[in-house]
């Protein structure tokens, strides 16, 4: 594995650092502070900006979990950033529902394939659409108006930006991944 172009910060960390990664991270999550954050505490000012724009989507959005699972998974997967789909299935992908076969889906499936509802599917499309031409068909945006409110629809699509940034930001900083998090399953 390559070595990080960007290296995370090490502990001991300066009290005000410690106390930034205490805000970002869950409560007794029981794990050391994950390494995209130590590595966007290079940049500590522009870390505090980002922050109420993650929290906001991960912790008061208007979409279900499981949906926002779903956007996340798929454009970190498509972004070719494991390091953060690994992280979302190791964390989250059990506790909004997602089983090992739609977990799986989110790499190697196309919006057509099982296991995905109509919903599940104009998801999967919005997120493939937005990572190749930045936009998204009529079909699709009609399917996804059937099943999200405008609001929706505006949250999955930032979620989407939000997460391509991240996917930049791991592949250009080549963040290692954590020891505890999944790993794309095999095709």
């Amino acid at each position: 594995m390559t070595q990080p172009r960007i290296p995370p910060l090490e502990p001991p960390y300066d009290p005000a650092i410690e106390e930034i990664l205490l805000k970002w991270m869950p409560p007794e999550s029981g794990v050391e502070p994950l390494k995209l954050f130590r590595t966007l505490l290079v940049h500590d000012s522009l870390m505090s900006r980002m922050r109420p724009l993650g929290t906001g989507i991960l912790a008061h959005g208007l979409l279900e979990p499981r949906v926002r699972e779903l956007m996340i998974l798929r454009t970190c997967a498509r972004c070719g950033a494991e390091y953060e789909w690994g992280v979302h299935a190791a964390f989250w992908a059990g506790r909004v529902g997602l089983g090992d076969d739609e977990l799986a889906a989110t790499v190697n499936a196309d919006a057509g394939d099982p296991p995905w509802s109509e919903a599940d599917r104009a998801v999967i499309r919005l997120a493939d659409e937005l990572h190749d031409s930045a936009g998204v068909s009529d079909a699709t945006y009609e399917t996804l108006a059937r099943h999200f409110t405008a609001p929706e629809i505006l949250e999955l699509t930032i979620t989407s930006g939000w997460y391509h940034t991240i996917s930049f930001v791991i592949n250009t900083a080549r963040i290692q991944p954590e020891p505890w998090a999944a790993r794309y399953p095999e095709v």
